[in-house]
């Protein structure tokens, strides 16, 4: 299991250099002058020329990178250009809130996703398989913004049960914490847990046709014993390929959910950069992304190797 970890881990090592060097390059391809981008119409020309020395944009492309990569490498995402601020605090501090929507979206998935398509596979074609095909079906074709707007508009104006808006870390209590990203995690989980259900239900499907399983039953082995270490195990694979999809994109979805519920994460933080044309904040977020959805495809090998030892070793 350690040679997987440390495979998987090396051969991610080019993956994200090769994606720091693209979210660095996205100032070199922007047309005209990013100083004067930023700055905006009304700078004079000594401000301009000011913020691109003290963005480095008055230095040759590779002496540029090599030195963001050696601050990044130690840490340093760099400065706001627009505040001035430190990227790296700004994320540490952010960073709490969109991983408690990502813990809180995670349970929602195992909350309703996994009961719902270990249901569907089992009870495959009867009353309970078809009431959960709708049920999944709606789930993935509703809309984030949409899902999130009624939420509001049911659980924080009409019922006044849980804020609007704003976060509370764990700090304040942890009821607080929770009445804060239920909505958010559900806005986000309703659409994985359909995922996962749907893939479950094929997994058992497709376990259920297997021989061993076949002579398990055959054997008069017991149904909870035939279930778990038979055909979970082995149908379990594609759902987790699919929560790890999710997670991994969670920030591209928190985008929509911290904006709409007025959460101070990544994906707040992401999109008022993109608003204010704060390039180095833009290409400190999309190398955070990269390293993001790369752990989460790290922690789903991790998870194929302790289910299926033949991964380990390929």
């Amino acid at each position: 299991m350690l040679l997987l970890v440390l495979r998987r881990a090396a051969s991610a090592v080019p993956l994200l250099l090769l994606v720091s060097l693209g979210a660095f390059s996205l100032v070199a391809l922007l047309p005209g002058d990013p100083a004067a981008a930023i700055a905006g119409e009304a700078a004079s020309p000594e401000q301009v020329a000011a913020l691109r020395q003290r963005l480095g944009l008055d230095e040759p492309f590779v002496v540029r990178y090599l030195s963001w990569l050696g601050n990044v490498l130690s840490g340093d995402l760099g400065q706001s250009a627009i505040t001035g601020h430190s990227i790296t605090d700004e994320v540490a501090r952010r960073a709490p809130v969109t991983a408690s929507v990502a813990v809180g979206t995670l349970l929602v998935v195992l909350v309703l996703g996994l009961p719902i398509g270990l249901l569907q596979g089992i009870y495959a074609g009867r009353l309970v398989d078809r009431a959960g095909l709708l049920t999944t079906a709606v789930g993935l074709g509703v809309p984030n913004f949409w899902l999130a707007t009624i939420l509001v508009g049911v659980f924080a104006v009409q019922l006044r049960l849980l804020p609007a808006t704003g976060y509370a870390p764990l700090s304040e209590g942890f009821g607080a914490w929770a009445e804060h990203i239920v909505m958010p995690s559900v806005t986000l989980g309703v659409f994985a847990a359909a995922e996962v259900a749907r893939q479950l239900r094929t997994g058992i499907l497709h376990a259920n046709e297997q021989a061993y399983v076949r002579t398990a039953w055959a054997k008069g082995m017991p149904p909870r014993r035939v279930i778990g270490k038979h055909i979970l195990k082995n149908a379990s694979a594609p759902a987790i390929t699919v929560l790890g999809i999710r997670l991994g994109h969670l920030l591209s979805g928190a985008v929509i959910v911290e904006t709409i519920f007025g959460l101070p994460g990544l994906g707040k933080y992401a999109i008022d950069a993109i608003f204010n044309r704060d390039f180095p904040v833009i290409q400190a977020i999309v190398l955070v992304s990269a390293a993001i959805v790369l752990v989460a495809n790290l922690l789903v090998d991790i998870v194929y190797g302790a289910l299926n030892p033949k991964v380990r070793i390929s």
